[in-house]
């Protein structure tokens, strides 16, 4: 399933409030400065960590991609 949203703010407020989804289905990757990589982790653990939205670059449900970040901006 591709979602048709276009911020990842959007997405992450879908999932969290839309009964039909399961938010332990989801990981996140987000790039990390230091690492200079991307590094990903359950949706539940990046929303009690204070990681800019502006930094994630793909969510994944079950391991497939539903959202990816468009553009040159990886880094």
């Amino acid at each position: 399933m591709i979602f048709l949203i276009k911020t990842i703010k959007e997405l992450i407020d879908k999932i969290k409030w839309d009964k039909r989804e399961n938010p332990e289905d989801y990981e996140i990757g987000y790039w990390d400065r230091i690492e200079q990589r991307i590094i990903k982790i359950p949706l539940n653990k990046f929303l009690q960590k204070d990681i800019p939205f502006h930094r994630v670059r793909v969510v994944e449900k079950r391991g497939k991609r539903v959202w990816m970040r468009t553009g040159n901006n990886w880094g």
